[in-house]
């Protein structure tokens, strides 16, 4: 049951970090900062799935790239590009409506 229970909270997690990271690269940012802004904002991910996603996301076009190499070690930044912002929006309008609808209906919690 905790295997499964794993494997549903991994699917729910998965879509709250695309939109997780379209906000928070609104303004440029890179991997591992990135990582570490979103522990701190309470989403656990780790490098091995946020670096295949800021990849997937750079190709659809809703994030750009650039290589800052003006600090001792060359960083790919990365920015909501104004597609990543119109899919941002719709993703958290969806967002909300989901979480409307999961609040009317009944309650279902376990009794003690």
């Amino acid at each position: 049951m905790v295997e499964a229970f794993e494997t549903h909270l991994q699917e729910l997690r998965r879509g709250t970090i695309v939109l997780a990271c379209l906000q928070l690269l609104q303004s440029p940012g890179y991997g591992y900062g990135l990582l570490q802004e979103l522990e701190a904002a309470g989403f656990e991910t780790e490098a091995n799935t946020l670096y295949p996603l800021l990849r997937r996301l750079e190709k659809q076009g809703h994030l750009t790239s650039y290589w800052n190499t003006e600090e001792s070690r060359p960083r790919k930044f990365y920015q909501t590009s104004e597609a990543g912002l119109r899919l941002a929006g719709a993703l958290y309008q969806e967002w909300q409506r989901l979480t409307g609808s999961l609040a009317a209906l009944p309650d279902q919690s376990p009794s003690s």
